[in-house]
């Protein structure tokens, strides 16, 4: 996602890095530049226009500190007036125990609302929920038997009474359903609609009266760009939003609705889809996001990932095995799986600062992943534990069993040692460090977890990951002068 604006961005920055200071000149010509960009991204014109607004005269106003560059100054300015528009200090999504809520779900046909509703149904199971989804699509009768796959496949418990009933009273009962057999959170799926039309308006307002939800959401596509900011303005003047769920967001390289729906309407974005598994959902933090367009990664969100999908004591029995030098390929395999469910690799990547620019144009062969299982499952238990067994008779058939090749078995245990020994000089190094009584300020020692509040771990690490990024530009700047 935003992979174009991201390109353009970085171009504009390393124009400014070799200028000796901020000039009206080129300040106007790097807006000239931006704003380019942010068109291309399909951003609203009007958000476009008084987002450079701003950015110039903070950059012509500016006090530029000795020790950052002009184009530092501006990767500042630009970030802080992303953050702004993307949603500034939006808070995040929380429901508060000990009552039942109801979210209410809205949106147009083929935005992907449906499969919304089970991805925010698995999310909130996974976090010590119970939800019930609710068929209140009475118009498309597909759409109750769809709501039903959907809910199975997210193990979630789903109402419905048909399509002849009317939707508020369907809403109304599924609530009371909810109360007498636990449900704590009612998440009720609306009928999509082609258009905007005043009946169907009528019955998501009827809806919304009868159950009176915690949130109403509405789902839109962010590939259609400008059209889901229109859609948002209209559902929030006639029914009422609390904020919006951007679905499809990693097949759109643009990203300009997520760039100009809280501008436009004032609501903010709250969860992005990024791709077609019930866990491909994200919750939307404007500043992290902010720090992916501009190609600083975003680890914030790879740690929470690590963390959702690496058990606590898995993690610990690994760094003992690690320590004692008894890792061995079943605990190989084991972490290939983990990682594997934590998204494709290509994503993961992305995460990380300055690669997803590198990667634009790299293949990431996820194949590579299945191949090291069926290497890895094709061998015996005594072999998982001691590759040092594998002679060339063992290698051909192992090969054989995994459709592959004795060199493809070679390969892997090399890359097995290579990974173990640079795990171990990993644990080595963090043990000196905290030896040292330098445990980092607080920073997750692993990836399992951190002495600091989420809150507190996301300012740090994003400052951080700012600071680093400054001294390694600087670095790359004066080894160009000494050359010079």
């Amino acid at each position: 996602m935003f992979d174009n604006l991201t390109e353009k961005l970085e171009s504009v920055f390393k124009t400014l890095r070799g200028q000796g200071q901020i000039t009206e000149s080129n300040v106007k010509q790097a807006m000239r530049d931006v704003k380019m960009a942010l068109l291309e991204a399909d951003v609203n014109y009007k958000v476009v226009k008084e987002f450079l607004a701003r950015v110039q005269e903070k950059a012509l106003g500016a006090q530029v500190l000795t020790s950052v560059t002009p184009g530092q100054q501006m990767v500042k300015i630009i970030y802080d007036e992303l953050v702004e528009i993307l949603g500034g200090d939006n808070p995040p999504f929380a429901l508060e125990p000990g009552r039942t809520h109801v979210i209410l779900m809205l949106g147009l046909q083929g935005s992907g609302k449906t499969t919304f509703c089970g991805k925010l149904a698995k999310k909130l199971s996974k976090e010590g929920w119970k939800p019930l989804l609710v068929a209140c699509d009475i118009h498309r009768p597909a759409a109750v038997h769809q709501l039903h796959v959907v809910g199975e496949q997210a193990g979630v418990d789903v109402f419905s009474l048909g399509t002849d009933k009317p939707a508020p009273e369907i809403a109304k009962a599924a609530l009371e359903y909810a109360r007498q057999h636990g449900h704590n959170v009612v998440i009720v799926d609306t009928a999509g609609r082609l258009h905007i039309d005043e009946v169907r308006m009528d019955e998501l307002a009827a809806i919304k009266e009868a159950v009176k939800p915690t949130f109403t959401f509405l789902v839109a596509d962010a590939m259609t760009g400008q059209d889901a900011v229109t859609s948002a303005s209209t559902f929030h003047e006639k029914v009422g939003i609390d904020g919006v769920c951007l679905t499809k967001m990693d097949g759109d390289a643009r990203g300009g609705a997520a760039l100009s729906i809280h501008a436009m309407t004032g609501k903010p974005v709250k969860f992005i889809g990024t791709g077609e598994k019930l866990e491909d959902l994200q919750e939307f933090f404007p500043d992290r996001m902010a720090s992916r367009i501009l190609g600083m990664g975003d680890v914030i969100s790879l740690v929470e990932k690590a963390q959702e999908h690496f058990d606590e004591k898995q993690a610990a029995d690994l760094a003992r095995k690690m320590r004692t030098a008894s890792f061995d390929l079943e605990d190989f395999l084991s972490q290939m799986q983990q990682i594997k469910k934590m998204g494709p690799l290509r994503n993961l990547l992305e995460l990380l600062p300055g690669v997803g620019s590198a990667l634009k144009d790299v293949d990431i062969p996820e194949s590579e992943l299945k191949r090291t299982e069926a290497i890895i499952l094709s061998m015996t238990p005594e072999e998982r534990k001691n590759p040092s067994i594998l002679d060339g008779k063992r290698k051909l058939r192992i090969a054989r069993g995994s459709g592959t090749t004795p060199q493809h078995v070679n390969a892997l245990i090399q890359q097995f040692e290579h990974a173990k020994k640079m795990m171990q000089g990993v644990l080595k190094l963090q043990d000196r460090v905290k030896a040292a009584g330098a445990d980092g300020q607080g920073a997750p020692s692993s990836i399992t977890g951190s002495s600091l509040s989420a809150k507190e771990r996301e300012k740090r690490l994003q400052r951080k990951l700012f600071e680093k990024r400054q001294r390694q530009q600087q670095i790359r700047r004066q080894k160009q002068r000494k050359k010079k």
